[in-house]
């Protein structure tokens, strides 16, 4: 099945994709067209459609939150059929010039990655009716990038948000990173978060602040236990969290609610 919708929020367009063979798909991906630009691009499983797009909104431009192939699926394409020049921070330019391995669920669900040449972004990115400012978040990947329309209250998030409260963890995240990204981003003025899976046209500031104090209270929890002595299974029990099992089996542990209290416990670790 190839699932795509169009949405309207005020000047951005954001187009909804999601691919599966047999049923539904798990999850949606969305990318975002401002004038000419368009950010993050969307699943390889979904090329025909995403370069339709660029061709009917007359994007020049594509620019990527991280190098994560739900989000970086189509720039190759982009650049050699269209001539689309694409930019991110300096670490996705670096990610993304290298065949990058993935697991087969991302596999299965998104399409792997093509590499490609591309540009380090500017601190400011302006089109004709939006300027976009580049905020370092990492925490989710490496290289991970929020931009923000300070005239128009917009982040345009990427994977920061998600959900006000997490059900899982990649195996590669790391939680304090995440909470410090958080909190950052929190000093600057908006309300409309463009989520890429779950975007919040209102109120997203707000929405923000819950995500930054979910994990502040589970990082808290997950520290004094384990200063206690308690192994992390026990912490695990004794907060309550519950494993969704069949996405662990899915993708092979790289995606579990376990995740996070090895990420924190190897936060820990790192600054004793």
């Amino acid at each position: 099945m190839r699932l795509i919708k169009s949405h309207g929020f005020g000047d951005v367009k954001g187009y909804e994709l999601g691919w599966s063979p047999f049923r539904r798909p798990m999850m949606t991906v969305y990318l975002y067209v401002v004038d000419d630009l368009m950010i993050d691009t969307g699943l390889r499983h979904m090329q025909r459609e995403v370069i339709e797009i660029a061709k009917a909104t007359n994007i020049q431009k594509a620019l990527l939150t991280h190098h994560h192939e739900d989000h970086s699926g189509n720039a190759a394409a982009l650049k050699s059929t269209l001539g689309v020049s694409v930019s991110g921070h300096p670490l996705t330019v670096s990610k993304m010039k290298s065949d990058f391995r993935i697991f087969p669920y991302q596999h299965y669900m998104w399409g792997k990655t093509v590499p490609l040449e591309m540009a380090a972004a500017p601190e400011v990115m302006e089109t004709t009716n939006f300027r976009l400012m580049a905020i370092h978040t990492p925490g989710h990947s490496r290289d991970h990038t929020v931009y923000l329309e300070p005239d128009r209250g917009i982040i345009f998030s990427g994977d920061l948000y998600l959900s006000d409260r997490i059900k899982y963890f990649r195996a590669d995240e790391k939680i304090s990173d995440q909470i410090e990204s958080l909190r950052r981003i929190l000093c600057f003025d908006f309300d409309t978060v463009l989520c890429n899976h779950y975007p919040k046209p209102k109120n997203g500031k707000q929405r923000i602040a819950k995500k930054l104090q979910f994990l502040e209270d589970l990082y808290g929890s997950i520290r004094r236990m384990w200063e206690e002595g308690c192994e992390e299974k026990r912490i695990f029990r004794e907060l309550g969290l519950k494993e969704q099992h069949f996405i662990k089996w899915f993708c092979f542990g790289n995606v579990s609610m376990g995740n996070v209290i090895h990420s924190a416990v190897r936060s820990f670790n790192t600054i004793q």
